[in-house]
């Protein structure tokens, strides 16, 4: 193990065009928040050897802290990551899921008295120099999600219509819309974060989060990110998943 981490263990876009006068606010207000010491990031991952460097150093451009949980890894990740005093690791000694490592993220994050925390994967499909656009808009909303193009040929046809239908689904129990249910490129004051802890320690906690952030009665704002899939492979067991979302959706 790396020395120059801090260790815990815990056992249990759309591209759009920009005017002159756009492109100077955003960096007058990038310089804002570089100055401040309340972003913070949380990247969970799990056997991300091919793509968590470059990820991890790209985010750490944007950020006060950087929390990585590594959630059991049995690959070569974590020898990829970079040596930075901005980087706080926590390790899970097994593999116990996306929820229970975002949790030890969001329970440092609370630890460090930070203002503003983004959870993005360590898979390169969410790009972290959106960070500036999230710390932006969480001074206006509790939390903010990024919401991805269903563009067939880009996002595969599969995750379209899960994700149509999940988000479909969650709307009508909520009572109000939900862009994108599946989405984990997600922002929060860490005020809300309390409210929120999911009790589920799989995928299923971001679909638990968004109940108990609607229950809450926090705002919620939705932020344009770039749909990317690359060669990733998908971690989650699509029949599982499913009937897991079914489950929550009736009894959560």
């Amino acid at each position: 193990m790396n020395a120059a981490f801090p260790v815990m263990h815990y056992g249990s876009a759309f591209p759009v065009l920009m005017s002159p006068h756009s492109c100077l606010k955003r960096k007058n207000l990038l310089k804002a928040f570089l100055k401040s010491k309340n972003n913070v990031a949380i990247i969970p991952f799990y056997n991300e050897e091919n793509f968590i460097e470059k990820v991890v150093v790209s985010a750490l451009k944007y950020v006060d802290y950087l929390i990585l949980v590594n959630d059991g890894s049995t690959d070569n990740s974590i020898d990829f990551l970079p040596q930075d005093e901005k980087i706080i690791l926590l390790q899970n000694e097994t593999n116990l899921g996306k929820g229970a490592a975002l949790n030890s993220g969001f329970l440092k994050a609370m630890n460090l008295g930070s203002e503003y925390v983004v959870t993005l994967d360590g898979d390169g499909q969410h790009d972290p120099e959106k960070l500036p656009d999230f710390y932006t808009m969480l001074r206006d909303y509790d939390v903010v999600i990024g919401e991805r193009r269903r563009i067939p040929g880009i996002m595969p046809v599969q995750r379209i219509l899960s994700n149509f239908i999940t988000s479909s689904m969650l709307s009508v129990k909520l009572g109000q819309k939900i862009h994108d249910s599946q989405s984990g490129y997600r922002g929060y004051r860490v005020s809300v974060l309390p409210n929120m802890l999911p009790q589920n320690k799989g995928f299923m906690a971001e679909t638990e989060i968004l109940i108990n952030l609607c229950r809450a009665k926090c705002s919620i704002g939705y932020l344009p990110i770039e749909t990317i899939y690359d060669d990733q492979k998908s971690k989650m067991n699509p029949i599982g998943a499913i009937l897991d979302f079914i489950r929550l959706i009736l009894f959560g």
